[in-house]
Protein backbone atom coordinates (compact mmCIF):
# COMPACT_ATOMS: atom_id res chain seq x y z
CA UNK A 1 0.00 0.00 0.00
CA UNK A 2 1.17 3.69 -1.04
CA UNK A 3 2.71 5.57 1.87
CA UNK A 4 0.46 7.86 3.81
CA UNK A 5 3.32 10.60 3.65
CA UNK A 6 0.77 13.43 5.34
CA UNK A 7 0.17 11.35 8.18
CA UNK A 8 3.69 10.67 8.03
CA UNK A 9 4.88 14.08 8.27
CA UNK A 10 2.43 15.22 11.40
CA UNK A 11 5.14 13.34 13.35
CA UNK A 12 7.84 15.58 13.16
CA UNK A 13 8.06 18.33 14.59
CA UNK A 14 10.16 20.15 12.49
CA UNK A 15 8.15 19.43 9.24
CA UNK A 16 5.97 21.94 10.32
CA UNK A 17 8.20 25.00 9.59
CA UNK A 18 8.84 25.91 5.97
CA UNK A 19 11.77 24.35 5.10
CA UNK A 20 12.15 21.37 2.84
CA UNK A 21 14.92 19.14 4.27
CA UNK A 22 16.75 17.36 1.46
CA UNK A 23 19.59 16.24 4.28
CA UNK A 24 18.72 13.11 5.33
CA UNK A 25 22.03 10.91 4.21
CA UNK A 26 23.63 13.57 7.22
CA UNK A 27 20.53 12.86 9.49
CA UNK A 28 17.00 12.82 9.18
CA UNK A 29 14.44 15.26 11.30
CA UNK A 30 12.97 13.49 14.30
CA UNK A 31 9.66 12.16 15.31
CA UNK A 32 7.86 13.26 18.36
CA UNK A 33 7.92 9.68 19.66
CA UNK A 34 11.43 9.41 19.58
CA UNK A 35 11.72 12.33 21.75
CA UNK A 36 8.93 11.19 24.34
CA UNK A 37 10.74 7.55 24.53
CA UNK A 38 14.06 9.92 25.41
CA UNK A 39 12.42 12.21 27.71
CA UNK A 40 10.71 9.15 29.60
CA UNK A 41 13.26 7.25 30.04
CA UNK A 42 15.84 9.98 31.13
CA UNK A 43 13.70 11.27 33.98
CA UNK A 44 13.16 7.71 35.16
CA UNK A 45 13.03 6.18 37.37
CA UNK A 46 16.17 5.43 36.42
CA UNK A 47 19.67 4.06 37.61
CA UNK A 48 21.92 1.29 36.35
CA UNK A 49 21.19 -1.94 35.63
CA UNK A 50 19.96 -4.36 38.22
CA UNK A 51 16.61 -6.19 39.56
CA UNK A 52 16.94 -4.66 43.00
CA UNK A 53 15.06 -1.67 42.52
CA UNK A 54 12.05 -0.72 39.95
CA UNK A 55 14.36 2.20 38.20
CA UNK A 56 17.25 -0.90 37.99
CA UNK A 57 14.65 -2.58 36.46
CA UNK A 58 13.78 0.07 34.05
CA UNK A 59 17.46 0.21 33.00
CA UNK A 60 17.56 -3.51 32.39
CA UNK A 61 14.24 -3.33 30.37
CA UNK A 62 15.87 -0.68 27.84
CA UNK A 63 18.81 -2.25 27.35
CA UNK A 64 17.03 -5.77 26.67
CA UNK A 65 13.91 -3.98 23.92
CA UNK A 66 17.31 -2.51 21.97
CA UNK A 67 18.71 -5.20 21.59
CA UNK A 68 16.03 -7.02 20.54
CA UNK A 69 14.89 -4.04 18.13
CA UNK A 70 18.23 -4.20 16.23
CA UNK A 71 17.79 -7.90 15.91
CA UNK A 72 14.60 -7.14 14.20
CA UNK A 73 15.83 -4.71 11.95
CA UNK A 74 19.19 -5.98 11.02
CA UNK A 75 18.23 -9.93 10.81
CA UNK A 76 20.45 -10.21 13.78
CA UNK A 77 20.29 -11.75 16.91
CA UNK A 78 19.66 -9.74 20.55
CA UNK A 79 22.86 -11.13 21.59
CA UNK A 80 25.17 -9.93 18.48
CA UNK A 81 23.42 -6.36 19.06
CA UNK A 82 26.35 -3.53 20.00
CA UNK A 83 25.83 0.15 21.21
CA UNK A 84 28.05 2.60 20.54
CA UNK A 85 28.29 6.29 20.43
CA UNK A 86 28.83 6.57 16.41
CA UNK A 87 29.28 3.99 13.65
CA UNK A 88 32.61 5.75 13.03
CA UNK A 89 33.55 5.15 16.89
CA UNK A 90 32.37 1.33 16.47
CA UNK A 91 34.69 0.75 13.45
CA UNK A 92 37.70 1.74 15.09
CA UNK A 93 36.76 -0.14 18.19
CA UNK A 94 36.78 -3.06 15.70
CA UNK A 95 39.36 -2.61 13.41
CA UNK A 96 41.55 -2.28 16.51
CA UNK A 97 40.10 -5.88 17.90
CA UNK A 98 40.60 -7.25 14.73
CA UNK A 99 44.35 -6.35 14.29
CA UNK A 100 45.29 -8.33 17.28
CA UNK A 101 44.75 -11.31 14.68
CA UNK A 102 46.60 -9.98 12.40
CA UNK A 103 50.39 -10.98 10.96
CA UNK A 104 53.12 -9.59 8.15
CA UNK A 105 52.08 -11.00 4.78
CA UNK A 106 48.60 -10.50 5.35
CA UNK A 107 46.14 -7.50 3.86
CA UNK A 108 43.22 -6.14 4.13
CA UNK A 109 40.52 -4.75 1.31
CA UNK A 110 38.68 -1.51 1.72
CA UNK A 111 36.83 0.15 -0.91
CA UNK A 112 37.02 4.13 -2.87
CA UNK A 113 32.94 3.66 -2.75
CA UNK A 114 32.92 4.24 1.13
CA UNK A 115 32.51 6.85 3.60
CA UNK A 116 35.88 7.55 5.16
CA UNK A 117 34.46 5.95 8.69
CA UNK A 118 34.87 2.89 6.78
CA UNK A 119 38.30 3.40 5.24
CA UNK A 120 40.72 5.03 7.51
CA UNK A 121 39.95 3.00 10.82
CA UNK A 122 41.17 0.53 8.57
CA UNK A 123 43.92 1.70 6.90
CA UNK A 124 45.30 3.03 9.80
CA UNK A 125 44.90 -0.50 12.06
CA UNK A 126 47.00 -1.77 9.15
CA UNK A 127 49.72 0.14 9.12
CA UNK A 128 50.18 -0.05 12.55
CA UNK A 129 50.01 -4.11 12.49
CA UNK A 130 52.42 -3.81 9.44
CA UNK A 131 49.86 -5.49 6.71
CA UNK A 132 49.24 -4.63 3.49
CA UNK A 133 46.08 -2.26 2.36
CA UNK A 134 44.45 -3.37 -1.22
CA UNK A 135 41.78 -1.54 -2.80
CA UNK A 136 38.24 -2.38 -4.42
CA UNK A 137 38.30 0.70 -7.20
CA UNK A 138 35.24 2.92 -8.72
CA UNK A 139 34.49 3.39 -11.83
CA UNK A 140 33.84 7.37 -12.40
CA UNK A 141 31.86 6.72 -15.35
CA UNK A 142 29.35 4.24 -13.49
CA UNK A 143 29.86 5.39 -10.18
CA UNK A 144 29.78 0.96 -9.59
CA UNK A 145 32.28 -1.02 -8.00
CA UNK A 146 35.13 -2.41 -10.60
CA UNK A 147 34.71 -5.56 -9.21
CA UNK A 148 36.98 -7.12 -12.07
CA UNK A 149 39.58 -7.86 -10.05
CA UNK A 150 37.82 -8.89 -6.98
CA UNK A 151 39.64 -12.36 -6.95
CA UNK A 152 43.10 -10.99 -7.14
CA UNK A 153 42.54 -8.52 -4.67
CA UNK A 154 40.98 -10.42 -2.23
CA UNK A 155 43.12 -13.66 -1.70
CA UNK A 156 43.92 -16.48 0.70
CA UNK A 157 45.81 -13.49 3.15
CA UNK A 158 42.88 -11.17 3.02
CA UNK A 159 41.82 -10.97 6.67
CA UNK A 160 38.51 -8.64 6.33
CA UNK A 161 37.11 -6.84 3.46
CA UNK A 162 35.07 -3.49 4.62
CA UNK A 163 32.79 -2.41 2.03
CA UNK A 164 29.33 -0.07 2.10
CA UNK A 165 26.30 -0.95 1.68
CA UNK A 166 25.59 1.74 -0.08
CA UNK A 167 27.27 5.00 -1.05
CA UNK A 168 26.64 8.10 1.16
CA UNK A 169 27.76 10.23 -1.79
CA UNK A 170 26.79 8.71 -4.66
CA UNK A 171 23.68 5.98 -3.52
CA UNK A 172 25.57 3.45 -5.36
CA UNK A 173 24.76 -0.33 -3.43
CA UNK A 174 28.04 -2.57 -4.53
CA UNK A 175 26.91 -6.44 -5.25
CA UNK A 176 27.25 -7.24 -1.68
CA UNK A 177 26.35 -11.22 -1.75
CA UNK A 178 28.89 -11.56 -4.43
CA UNK A 179 31.96 -9.23 -2.29
CA UNK A 180 30.70 -11.62 0.67
CA UNK A 181 31.04 -15.12 -1.16
CA UNK A 182 34.22 -13.90 -2.41
CA UNK A 183 35.70 -12.67 0.82
CA UNK A 184 34.32 -15.86 2.61
CA UNK A 185 35.90 -18.84 -0.19
CA UNK A 186 39.06 -17.31 1.13
CA UNK A 187 38.47 -17.38 4.87
CA UNK A 188 38.40 -13.50 5.56
CA UNK A 189 35.40 -11.44 7.61
CA UNK A 190 33.28 -8.49 5.69
CA UNK A 191 32.13 -5.47 7.34
CA UNK A 192 29.09 -3.90 6.05
CA UNK A 193 29.33 -0.11 6.75
CA UNK A 194 24.84 -0.30 6.42
CA UNK A 195 24.51 3.74 7.86
CA UNK A 196 23.20 4.87 4.37
CA UNK A 197 21.74 1.14 3.33
CA UNK A 198 19.40 1.21 6.34
CA UNK A 199 17.35 4.16 5.59
CA UNK A 200 16.29 2.78 2.43
CA UNK A 201 16.56 -0.77 2.44
CA UNK A 202 16.01 -3.63 4.86
CA UNK A 203 19.35 -5.20 5.77
CA UNK A 204 20.01 -8.64 6.66
CA UNK A 205 22.95 -9.75 8.01
CA UNK A 206 22.83 -13.43 7.10
CA UNK A 207 21.18 -12.72 3.40
CA UNK A 208 23.52 -9.44 3.32
CA UNK A 209 26.65 -12.21 3.97
CA UNK A 210 27.77 -9.50 6.03
CA UNK A 211 29.98 -11.11 9.30
CA UNK A 212 30.06 -7.79 11.13
CA UNK A 213 27.06 -4.82 10.30
CA UNK A 214 27.13 -1.18 11.50
CA UNK A 215 24.61 1.40 11.10
CA UNK A 216 23.40 4.67 12.57
CA UNK A 217 19.64 5.21 13.73
CA UNK A 218 19.68 9.15 13.16
CA UNK A 219 19.33 8.40 9.85
CA UNK A 220 16.27 6.65 10.11
CA UNK A 221 15.08 8.78 12.83
CA UNK A 222 16.37 7.96 15.98
CA UNK A 223 18.97 9.62 18.48
CA UNK A 224 23.01 9.83 17.47
CA UNK A 225 24.43 6.73 18.23
CA UNK A 226 25.28 3.68 16.58
CA UNK A 227 24.63 0.05 16.42
CA UNK A 228 26.65 -3.21 15.67
CA UNK A 229 25.52 -6.44 14.91
CA UNK A 230 27.48 -9.79 14.06
CA UNK A 231 27.08 -13.53 15.48
CA UNK A 232 27.78 -13.45 19.17
CA UNK A 233 30.22 -16.80 18.53
CA UNK A 234 32.13 -14.10 16.00
CA UNK A 235 32.07 -11.42 19.06
CA UNK A 236 33.23 -14.47 21.16
CA UNK A 237 36.75 -14.66 19.68
CA UNK A 238 37.28 -10.21 20.05
CA UNK A 239 38.66 -9.09 22.86
CA UNK A 240 38.48 -4.99 23.28
CA UNK A 241 40.69 -3.01 26.04
CA UNK A 242 38.43 -2.85 28.70
CA UNK A 243 38.29 -2.26 32.50
CA UNK A 244 39.00 -5.06 34.99
CA UNK A 245 35.74 -5.54 36.62
CA UNK A 246 33.97 -5.00 33.41
CA UNK A 247 32.04 -8.00 32.12
CA UNK A 248 33.33 -10.30 29.84
CA UNK A 249 29.85 -10.99 28.44
CA UNK A 250 29.15 -10.68 24.87
CA UNK A 251 27.91 -8.13 23.69
CA UNK A 252 28.83 -6.17 26.76
CA UNK A 253 32.71 -6.49 26.49
CA UNK A 254 32.27 -3.73 23.67
CA UNK A 255 30.36 -1.56 25.49
CA UNK A 256 32.19 0.65 27.28
CA UNK A 257 31.12 2.54 30.63
CA UNK A 258 27.75 2.95 31.36
CA UNK A 259 24.85 2.70 28.45
CA UNK A 260 23.00 6.13 27.53
CA UNK A 261 19.72 4.33 28.97
CA UNK A 262 17.30 7.38 27.20
CA UNK A 263 19.27 7.09 24.09
CA UNK A 264 18.92 3.28 23.77
CA UNK A 265 14.73 4.13 24.19
CA UNK A 266 14.76 6.70 21.61
CA UNK A 267 16.86 4.31 19.21
CA UNK A 268 14.19 1.40 20.11
CA UNK A 269 11.39 3.86 19.55
CA UNK A 270 12.89 4.68 16.05
CA UNK A 271 12.48 1.24 14.78
CA UNK A 272 9.12 0.69 16.00
CA UNK A 273 7.72 3.92 14.63
CA UNK A 274 9.69 2.37 11.31
CA UNK A 275 7.15 -0.95 11.79
CA UNK A 276 4.21 0.97 11.91
CA UNK A 277 4.31 3.62 9.27
CA UNK A 278 0.91 4.85 8.56
CA UNK A 279 -0.13 3.36 5.03
CA UNK A 280 2.20 0.55 5.02
CA UNK A 281 0.74 -2.02 6.57
CA UNK A 282 -2.08 -1.81 4.29
CA UNK A 283 -5.22 -1.16 6.85
CA UNK A 284 -6.16 1.45 9.28
CA UNK A 285 -6.57 -0.47 12.46
CA UNK A 286 -3.93 -2.25 14.42
CA UNK A 287 -0.87 -3.36 12.72
CA UNK A 288 -0.34 -6.99 12.00
CA UNK A 289 2.92 -9.84 11.98
CA UNK A 290 6.16 -9.78 13.93
CA UNK A 291 7.79 -6.54 13.94
CA UNK A 292 10.56 -8.22 11.41
CA UNK A 293 6.99 -8.37 9.10
CA UNK A 294 5.97 -5.18 9.54
CA UNK A 295 9.56 -3.89 9.08
CA UNK A 296 9.67 -5.29 5.53
CA UNK A 297 6.02 -3.81 4.59
CA UNK A 298 7.44 -0.31 5.44
CA UNK A 299 10.88 -0.47 3.88
CA UNK A 300 8.97 -1.72 0.51
CA UNK A 301 6.25 1.04 0.83
CA UNK A 302 9.57 3.77 1.86
CA UNK A 303 11.13 2.31 -1.65
CA UNK A 304 8.55 2.59 -3.74
CA UNK A 305 7.50 6.46 -2.43
CA UNK A 306 11.28 7.05 -2.83
CA UNK A 307 11.60 5.74 -6.25
CA UNK A 308 8.58 7.66 -7.51
CA UNK A 309 10.08 10.86 -6.26
CA UNK A 310 13.60 10.31 -7.74
CA UNK A 311 12.21 9.36 -10.91
CA UNK A 312 10.51 13.21 -11.33
CA UNK A 313 13.96 14.63 -9.41
CA UNK A 314 15.95 12.89 -12.36
CA UNK A 315 13.35 13.80 -15.02
CA UNK A 316 13.71 17.87 -13.63
CA UNK A 317 17.30 17.43 -13.23
CA UNK A 318 17.57 16.13 -17.32
CA UNK A 319 15.37 19.37 -18.49
CA UNK A 320 18.85 21.52 -16.98
CA UNK A 321 21.02 20.08 -19.68
CA UNK A 322 24.33 20.55 -18.96
CA UNK A 323 23.94 23.26 -15.95
CA UNK A 324 24.04 20.29 -13.45
CA UNK A 325 25.95 17.11 -13.73
CA UNK A 326 24.30 13.75 -11.92
CA UNK A 327 27.27 11.63 -10.65
CA UNK A 328 25.06 9.10 -9.14
CA UNK A 329 24.17 6.86 -11.82
CA UNK A 330 24.81 3.31 -10.67
CA UNK A 331 21.99 0.74 -11.84
CA UNK A 332 21.17 -0.14 -7.99
CA UNK A 333 21.35 2.76 -6.05
CA UNK A 334 19.51 4.78 -3.28
CA UNK A 335 17.20 8.21 -4.06
CA UNK A 336 20.46 10.18 -3.13
CA UNK A 337 22.28 12.20 -6.06
CA UNK A 338 25.36 13.93 -5.81
CA UNK A 339 25.13 17.07 -8.05
CA UNK A 340 28.24 19.42 -9.42
CA UNK A 341 27.30 22.76 -11.77
CA UNK A 342 30.01 23.52 -14.43
CA UNK A 343 31.40 27.42 -14.06
CA UNK A 344 29.52 27.54 -10.25
CA UNK A 345 30.61 26.97 -6.95
CA UNK A 346 28.51 24.14 -5.34
CA UNK A 347 28.49 26.29 -2.10
CA UNK A 348 27.28 28.98 -3.99
CA UNK A 349 24.10 27.16 -5.21
CA UNK A 350 23.49 25.62 -1.97
CA UNK A 351 23.25 28.55 -0.33
CA UNK A 352 20.63 29.55 -3.15
CA UNK A 353 18.57 26.81 -2.06
CA UNK A 354 18.53 27.49 1.27
CA UNK A 355 17.57 31.04 0.99
CA UNK A 356 14.49 29.29 -0.52
CA UNK A 357 13.96 27.53 2.43
CA UNK A 358 15.01 24.28 0.62
CA UNK A 359 17.89 22.61 2.47
CA UNK A 360 20.94 20.60 0.44
CA UNK A 361 23.93 20.87 1.68
CA UNK A 362 27.20 21.50 -0.20
CA UNK A 363 30.44 19.37 0.27
CA UNK A 364 32.49 15.70 -0.18
CA UNK A 365 30.61 14.69 3.57
CA UNK A 366 33.35 12.91 4.58
CA UNK A 367 33.00 10.39 1.40
CA UNK A 368 37.06 11.28 0.04
CA UNK A 369 37.87 8.56 -1.44
CA UNK A 370 35.07 8.26 -3.56
CA UNK A 371 35.35 12.26 -4.00
CA UNK A 372 38.53 12.04 -5.20
CA UNK A 373 37.77 8.99 -7.83
CA UNK A 374 35.49 11.23 -9.26
CA UNK A 375 38.38 13.99 -9.97
CA UNK A 376 36.06 16.84 -8.38
CA UNK A 377 37.40 19.93 -7.66
CA UNK A 378 37.80 20.85 -3.80
CA UNK A 379 34.43 22.85 -3.32
CA UNK A 380 32.43 19.62 -2.93
CA UNK A 381 28.74 19.04 -4.48
CA UNK A 382 25.25 19.55 -3.46
CA UNK A 383 24.09 16.39 -2.31
CA UNK A 384 20.34 15.51 -2.84
CA UNK A 385 18.47 12.81 -0.65
CA UNK A 386 14.94 12.36 -0.45
CA UNK A 387 13.58 10.42 2.74
CA UNK A 388 10.30 8.69 3.62
CA UNK A 389 8.79 12.22 4.62
CA UNK A 390 9.73 14.18 1.45
CA UNK A 391 6.35 15.11 -0.85
CA UNK A 392 6.10 15.70 -4.15
CA UNK A 393 5.54 19.70 -3.67
CA UNK A 394 9.12 19.67 -1.91
CA UNK A 395 10.75 18.16 -5.04
CA UNK A 396 9.14 20.96 -7.29
CA UNK A 397 10.55 23.66 -4.90
CA UNK A 398 14.40 22.10 -5.19
CA UNK A 399 13.81 21.76 -9.30
CA UNK A 400 12.42 25.78 -9.45
CA UNK A 401 15.17 26.71 -7.20
CA UNK A 402 17.69 25.07 -9.19
CA UNK A 403 16.43 26.59 -12.34
CA UNK A 404 16.13 29.76 -11.38
CA UNK A 405 19.90 29.70 -9.38
CA UNK A 406 21.18 27.86 -12.85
Amino acid sequence: MPLDVATLRASFPALAGPTAYFDGPGGTQTPTVVGEAIARTLTGPLSNRGTGSASQRNADAVVRAFRAAYADLLGAVPGGVVHGRSATQLTYDFSRALARTWSAGDNVVVSRLDHDANVRPWVQAAERQGVEVRWLEIDPGSAELDLGPLDSTVDGRTRVVAVAGASNLLGTIPPLRRIADRAHAVGALLYVDAVHLTAHRLPDLAALGADLLVCSPYKFFGPHCGVLVADPALLETLHPDKLLPSTEAVPERFELGTLPYEVLAGATAAVDFLADLPGADGSDGAAAGTRRERLERSHAAIAAHEAELRGRLEAGLAELGDRVVVHSRAADRTPTLFLTFPGRRSADVSQGLLERDVLAPAGSFYAIEPFRALGLEDEGGVRVGLAAYTETAEVDRLLDGLSALL
